[in-house]
């Protein structure tokens, strides 16, 4: 998303520097990063980043799908929609961060639902527009993009592994949200518009 949200943010005097999470520390070689690891693994590492007082902010893009219960909250979720399940989430992790910097965001219910805001560019970008229809049936079965569910066959990943067999997050991902472009995305993702405006506002 870094080619999609640094051009935008940069238009509010915000220069953001994307850090990967390190999955697995090696003694040879390079270390593991992406995915989920347990909290304790994460919560050192955003305490890390807390440490350089140059950072205004710092914040989190972490799947909501697939996240381990030892993140604060997930055993204890209250919420009757994903959107007030993550935001439970998100103040949880608020709280045991207890830093004014932090602001955690959670995907819902994770990257690649964003993607769906337009079945379109899915279908353009991966050169099979003989799926746009299943591709556009799949987002009108949900209110946004977002509200694609989080079982491991139906989850928006999985969505568009059944479709794509070649479909490939770093690769495709990042190609397909640049075809969308950023406006688009916001206005299909409620949960992740609100991300970003908190971020324009920070110089308020």
């Amino acid at each position: 998303m870094k080619t999609v949200l640094n051009p935008h943010l940069e238009a509010f005097r915000i220069v953001s520097i994307p850090t990967i999470i390190t999955t697995k520390l090696v003694k040879r070689g390079p270390n593991f990063k992406g995915g989920v690891p347990e909290y304790g693994n994460v919560r050192r590492q955003i305490q890390r980043l807390l440490g350089d007082t140059n950072a205004s902010s710092i914040t989190t893009m972490i799947d909501y799908y697939g996240l381990p219960n030892s993140f604060p909250g997930k055993t204890t979720i209250v919420g009757g929609t994903p959107h007030e399940r993550v935001a439970y989430l998100e103040q949880e992790i608020s709280k045991d961060i207890d830093d004014p910097r932090f602001h955690p965001y959670y995907s819902l219910h994770e990257f690649e639902a964003i993607l769906f805001s337009s079945p379109q560019e899915i279908a353009n970008t991966m050169i099979q527009t003989t799926s746009l229809v299943n591709l556009q049936t799949i987002k009108n079965s949900f209110s946004t993009p977002e509200d694609i569910n989080d079982n491991p066959t139906t989850c928006p990943s999985g969505r568009l592994l059944n479709l794509f067999d070649t479909y490939n997050k770093p690769i495709y991902g990042s190609l397909i949200s640049q075809n969308i472009g950023l406006e688009t995305i916001r206005a299909e993702c409620p949960h992740f518009n609100e991300w970003i405006t908190r971020f324009e506002n920070l110089q308020n």
